[in-house]
């Protein structure tokens, strides 16, 4: 199986939060290829610089540590984006969303809206 983090997935992994359920963590550890999205790495950055979470000071290193792959951001992406029913209005989510569809990933994540947008989804 091939999964995409959603961010605060990510995060709790890292951190190694128990608020990461254990099916979540199962399924990565299991999982064939874990991705990592840029725009995971855009917000966690955005939100850090307002002071809003902490996370690992070099996430590339932390994405290499847990062998996850980082996914780019292609222009594709931000068209199927922008595509999506209103049905989340977080533009990060929304770009997780599309990227899940485009490249075939089951998101993990505990945002319950994510999955009426018909994306294979875990609860994280």
């Amino acid at each position: 199986m091939n999964l995409l983090l959603d961010t605060h997935v990510l995060l709790w992994w890292l951190s190694d939060n128990p608020r990461l359920s254990k099916k979540g963590r199962k399924s990565i550890e299991d999982a064939d290829t874990v991705w990592v999205s840029a725009v995971t790495g855009w917000e966690i950055e955005t939100k850090r610089a307002r002071g809003l979470l902490e996370a690992p000071g070099d996430l590339e290193e932390a994405l290499r540590f847990n062998d996850f792959r980082p996914l780019p951001l292609r222009f594709g992406h931000a068209v199927a984006a922008g595509q999506l029913p209103a049905i989340h209005r977080d533009p990060f989510d929304r770009m997780l969303v599309a990227q899940a569809k485009l490249e075939g990933l089951v998101l993990v994540t505990v945002d319950k809206e994510i999955a009426k947008y018909g994306v294979a989804v875990i609860a994280g």
